[in-house]
């Protein structure tokens, strides 16, 4: 979450930002500096990670961070958004159904997203 903040407080300083670059440009550009020193990491790794990928210890150390990257994904699936979203037996009842569209029925993500927001707001009429 600390992550999102700075992206957004950069893309927001972006676009306040009085000079040659402001408003949705300035925005832009910030936005894609938060985002360059990843990228550059990426671009540097990226030959080495074939040869690093059939080494048992790198293999162990990344199932490792990958089950550590499911928890935390899941606490923060929990605490901000279940606790805030899931009061009833109908909202169980939606998350259940676009789950289920998302796996089993392979629909487009940003129809489900869509369809949540219909469903969000006929349920709150």
């Amino acid at each position: 979450m600390l992550i999102d903040q700075a992206n957004t407080f950069a893309a927001y300083l972006g676009a306040v930002a009085e000079g040659a670059l402001s408003g949705w440009a300035g925005g832009l550009a910030l936005l894609g500096m938060i985002f360059l020193p990843g990228l550059l990491v990426l671009v540097a790794a990226l030959p080495f990670w074939e040869m690093l990928r059939h080494r048992p210890g790198i293999r162990t150390a990344m199932a490792g961070i990958n089950a550590g990257v499911v928890g935390i994904l899941l606490s923060a699936l929990y605490d901000p958004i279940w606790t805030s979203a899931i009061h009833s037996k109908e909202d169980f009842g939606l998350v259940l159904a676009l789950f289920g569209l998302l796996t089993v029925g392979r629909a487009p993500p940003a129809l489900v997203v869509l369809l949540a927001g219909l469903a969000g707001w006929i349920m709150a009429a």
